[in-house]
């Protein structure tokens, strides 16, 4: 007798068929195939098939679209949610330099931006993630979307898990050690913006990925999306090379270079890693060219992608304006 097909089996269907007859999924396929997932209607043989075949295949925008979409129909949000300016992702961790992009963020909120950010931890070893630097820091770390966005109301800056936000998405991140292999689910959780944000800034490692995620920005109809490869795979500006900045607004894609800061093309790995000197640097009880072009150059891309500035003069003029104004005494505790 035979046995009628599990529901979620034509997905691995359409990704096994042979080179001939295998395709990528539609929007609407990824949509539904992901909600499944998240909702525990596939099994985990079918999900770590899932992931695999599409690792080999690598994802369209079309999926990464979808798999976002799909994950956000699984978030129960509160009614009264703040209206947020910029959604910032952090899910590489860094393993080079010290996250600098938080004192970009820091600045941001300073000077009245509204900032969600929202990642994961501990799934590559060797790497200081950004949620254990923001505890360190004394930042809350958000247990709830309700606490999320109580966090922005009082003082314009939130950080939120993967887990809060998604426990099974974060599992699957987990899963990294057991594949060898990056999943989609590393991709498309950069782009959950749950709060809504009209401006969503990626930072990613692999070149390949600029056009797939900007790409995807447009079909979630977002309006501002920006991409650059960023240090370590994060957003963050490198000062001592130009960098590459894909743009997704009003239905077009874009791409613009912002030049080199520092004159040096090599920066030498932080072999410390000693979060102490990100806070000194901050209260300015210690200087380091690097860390402050870092700081402001990443600040200069999302000023403009805001809509800040209209120039890289402009933008780069205001992110350095900011840093030598800046609260030294904000910092909530020493590391």
């Amino acid at each position: 007798m035979e046995q009628e097909l599990h529901p979620f089996a034509k997905f691995i269907a359409i990704l096994a068929r042979g080179k001939t007859k295998t395709r990528s999924f539609t929007l609407e396929e990824s949509r539904e195939a992901m909600a499944m997932i998240l909702r525990g209607e596939a099994r985990p043989e079918q999900i770590g098939a899932f992931l695999m075949l599409l690792r080999l295949k690598e994802e369209t925008p079309e999926e990464i679209a979808g798999f976002t979409l799909g994950t956000r129909d699984t978030f129960d949000l509160p009614d009264d949610l703040p209206e947020i300016n910029l959604d910032w992702s952090s899910y590489a961790g860094k393993r080079r330099q010290l996250p600098w992009f938080i004192l970009s963020v820091l600045l941001l909120a300073q000077n009245g931006t509204r900032v969600l950010m929202h990642g994961t931890g501990g799934h590559t070893p060797g790497r200081m993630y950004t949620r254990e630097t923001l505890q360190k820091l004394g930042f809350p770390i958000a247990r709830s979307f309700e606490a999320a966005a109580a966090d922005i109301r009082s003082s314009n800056f939130a950080y939120i898990p993967l887990e809060v936000m998604s426990p099974k998405l974060r599992e699957l991140i987990e899963m990294r050690p057991l594949f060898g292999l990056r999943s989609p689910v590393h991709s498309f959780a950069r782009m959950l913006n749950p709060f809504n944000a009209p401006v969503m800034m990626q930072g990613i490692f692999h070149r390949g990925f600029m056009d797939v995620h900007a790409g995807a920005g447009l079909l979630l109809e977002q309006p501002v999306t920006t991409v650059f490869r960023g240090e370590g795979g994060e957003i963050e500006r490198r000062p001592n090379k130009p960098t590459v900045a894909w743009t997704a607004a009003n239905g077009e894609i874009d791409s613009e270079t912002w030049p080199q800061i520092l004159s040096d093309g090599h920066a030498a790995a932080d072999e410390s890693m000693d979060i102490n000197h990100l806070v000194a640097v901050w209260r300015g009880e210690d200087a380091s060219e690097y860390a402050e072009a870092s700081v402001t150059g990443t600040l200069a891309i999302a000023l403009k992608s805001l809509g800040k500035a209209d120039s890289h003069k402009a933008a780069q003029a205001m992110a350095q304006e900011m840093w030598d104004n800046r609260d030294k005494g904000s910092l909530p505790v020493a590391a």
